[in-house]
């Protein structure tokens, strides 16, 4: 006596992938949160000065990190600062919005070097608060405790070194250069 086997069901490969759908997509879902959770997260550069000394700089690279800056903080160490990174060298104006301490403003050049300084500005106390621009482009602004270009004697076009994590660099815009070919008549 024989026995009817049935036939094993072929599930449709169309259907096949559609199974796997809802496990990408969780997967993707997770990827994203654990990044965003990653650049959420404080990022820190060591900087150091001429003389050798060293500060903790905390990156500000985001839109949302340069506009709240060293806002509503209570204070700032000597051996700390924020270095503000930009996409690309231009006019970067700072104002002391919400800042509750004088601070130094150093502007760097893509080279790192200072183009600018502004030493002891003042909290803003009052509604409009005046704005601090460099003469030159900049493409990284660092802020400091008030009083550290005076002790460090930092001056104009000394070069401060750190490396950005990877992933982070400003974006360098060379000038345009035109070519003009001049045919024979």
């Amino acid at each position: 006596m024989s026995q009817l086997r049935k036939k094993p069901k072929r599930s449709n490969p169309q259907f096949r992938n559609l199974k796997s759908i809802p496990t990408l997509l969780l997967y993707l879902i997770f990827c994203l949160i654990f990044l965003s959770a990653e650049t959420k997260q404080k990022r820190f550069v060591k900087v150091f000065f001429p003389n050798d000394y060293c500060i903790t700089a905390e990156l500000a690279v985001s839109d949302e990190e340069r506009q709240l800056g060293l806002m509503f903080r209570e204070r700032i160490n000597c051996d700390q600062g924020m270095l503000f990174v930009f996409g690309e060298e231009d006019f970067h104006s700072f104002w002391m919005k919400n800042v509750n301490f004088p601070i130094d403003i150093l502007w760097l050049d893509r080279e790192k070097r200072i183009v600018h300084i502004e030493s002891n500005v003042p909290p803003c106390k009052e509604s409009p608060c005046p704005s601090y621009s460099p003469k030159v482009q900049a493409s990284y602004v660092m802020e400091l405790k008030s009083g550290s270009v005076k002790k460090n004697q930092l001056k104009l076009y000394d070069k401060l070194d750190f490396i950005l994590p990877s992933g982070i660099r400003p974006r360098i815009i060379l000038p345009s250069i035109y070519f003009v070919c001049h045919g024979s008549e």
